[in-house]
């Protein structure tokens, strides 16, 4: 296997799953989510950490009026199916997101944030 796939996270065996996804974020929300996702506030970042997320990140942009985010993050478990029911499950996890999944209109046909298609990977 290329190095390029692994992570250096004390996890070198476990190949890591790069999830790429997309939704819209409501405009009048937009300062207020910055807010809760900056980098001084804790939110559940031990939480994606303890479920075996690294690298997360979310970036907005916005396109002919919309804003939208991007998000990608890294899974390193082997079991993310069982590691994600978990995760929502938890009781920080389920109040973080009624805060955050009311600012939010998943794209159409989706319940929340869509997965996006890898075309390309450089390692």
């Amino acid at each position: 296997m290329a190095a390029g796939l692994l992570l250096a996270c004390g996890c070198a065996s476990v190949p890591a799953k790069r999830v790429g996804m997309v939704i819209q974020l409501k405009p009048e929300a937009l300062e207020k989510y910055q807010r809760l996702h900056a980098d001084s506030n804790p939110g559940v970042r031990d939480l994606l950490t303890k479920y075996h997320m690294h690298n997360f990140s979310i970036y907005l942009q916005q396109v002919e009026g919309k804003w939208y985010e991007f998000g990608y993050y890294e899974y390193t478990g082997k079991n993310f199916d069982a590691d994600m029911a978990e995760l929502a499950k938890e009781p920080r996890n389920i109040a973080w997101l009624k805060i955050c999944d009311p600012m939010q209109i998943p794209l159409p046909g989706s319940k929340g944030w869509t997965d996006m298609k890898r075309v390309y990977f450089n390692p």
